[in-house]
C-alpha cells in the first residue's frame, strides 16, 4: 500500500492504483470465502458418493441453514476473486511477446472457471430449496452440484497452462514474473488436473471426496491465489517503479 501513498494523481498512477485496488480484494474476500468453507457441513469430511439417496436427502433437510449461509455467502464473494485473474492478465499483456492472444485466452478462461463454479453453488441451493422433495431428485441434485464443483478442471488447468506459456515467451530484458512462477504455475495445473476423475470414480483418491480430487484440487488452487497475491504485489511495486510512479526503487531484484 505505500506505492498508494507515494503515487501522484497521473494517469500511470491511476492504472497501478486500479490494479493495487484489485489485488486487495483478495484477502478480503478471501477471508470470507474461507469461513463459508468451513461451515458448510459436507466439507468436513467431504460427503461421500456413495451415500444413499435418504442420507443424502436427510443431510439437506438436517443442515438448510449452514448450506443457505455457505453457498449464498460462496455466490456473492466467490466472484470477488477474479479481480486477482484480471491483474494477472493486465500483466501478461506487458509481456515482450508479439501477441496478447495469451492474456485473452486466460481471461476466457478465468471467466468460464467462475461460471462453473457458480453453477455448483446454484445446485446445492436449489437441493435444498424444497425439504419435502423425492429423495432421489435431490440425489440428482447432489450429484450435479458435486461434480461441478469438482470435476469440470479444464478452466483451471488452462490457466495455469496459459500463464507458464506465457512467461516462458516472455523474453524482454525486465521479464513480468520470475520464471519461477512459471514452473509453479504448471506444476499446479498437472496437480488439479486428476480432478476430473471425480466425475467417474464414486471410490478412491479420484472420487469427489478422495484425497486428489477434493484435497489436493481444492488446495492447490488456494495456495495458488495466495501465492499470486504475493508475487503480483512485488510485480506492481516494479512496475510503478518503472514507471515512476515512486520515487524511490526497494532493494528488490530483478526477477530471477
Amino acid at each position: 500500500m505505500q506505492i498508494l501513498a507515494e503515487a501522484e494523481d497521473l494517469p500511470t498512477t491511476a492504472h497501478i492504483k486500479t490494479q493495487l485496488i484489485s489485488l486487495w480484494t483478495v484477502p478480503v474476500f478471501g477471508a470470507v470465502l474461507l469461513v463459508a468453507f468451513l461451515a458448510f457441513p459436507g466439507f468436513f469430511p467431504p460427503m461421500s458418493p456413495e451415500l444413499s439417496a435418504d442420507q443424502v436427502a436427510a443431510f439437506y433437510a438436517d443442515n438448510r441453514g449452514m448450506i443457505w449461509f455457505s453457498m449464498i455467502t460462496f455466490n456473492i464473494c466467490g466472484m470477488m476473486l477474479l479481480p486477482l485473474f484480471m491483474v494477472i492478465v493486465v500483466q501478461m499483456k506487458r509481456m515482450a511477446t508479439q501477441s496478447h492472444v495469451f492474456a485473452y485466452c486466460y481471461l476466457t478462461a478465468a471467466v468460464s472457471g467462475a461460471t462453473l463454479f457458480a453453477l455448483a453453488d446454484i445446485f446445492f441451493l436449489v437441493a435444498t430449496f424444497r425439504p419435502g422433495r423425492n429423495p432421489e431428485l435431490v440425489m440428482l441434485l447432489n450429484d450435479m452440484a458435486w461434480i461441478i464443483f469438482i470435476a469440470p478442471v479444464g478452466a483451471l488447468v488452462a490457466m495455469n497452462l496459459i500463464l507458464a506459456v506465457a512467461i516462458g515467451f516472455d523474453d524482454g530484458p525486465n521479464r513480468v514474473f520470475p520464471r519461477w512462477v512459471g514452473y509453479y504455475s504448471l506444476a499446479t495445473g498437472l496437480a488439479m488436473a486428476p480432478a476430473v476423475g471425480a466425475a467417474i470414480f464414486r471410490s478412491g483418491p479420484l472420487a469427489w471426496d478422495g484425497a486428489v480430487s477434493f484435497w489436493l484440487r481444492n488446495g492447490s488452487f488456494a495456495l495458488f491465489v495466495l501465492v499470486m497475491f504475493f508475487v503480483l504485489r512485488g510485480v506492481l511495486h516494479r512496475q510503478a517503479v518503472d514507471e515512476g510512479v515512486v520515487a524511490h526503487a526497494s532493494s528488490e531484484e530483478a526477477p530471477a
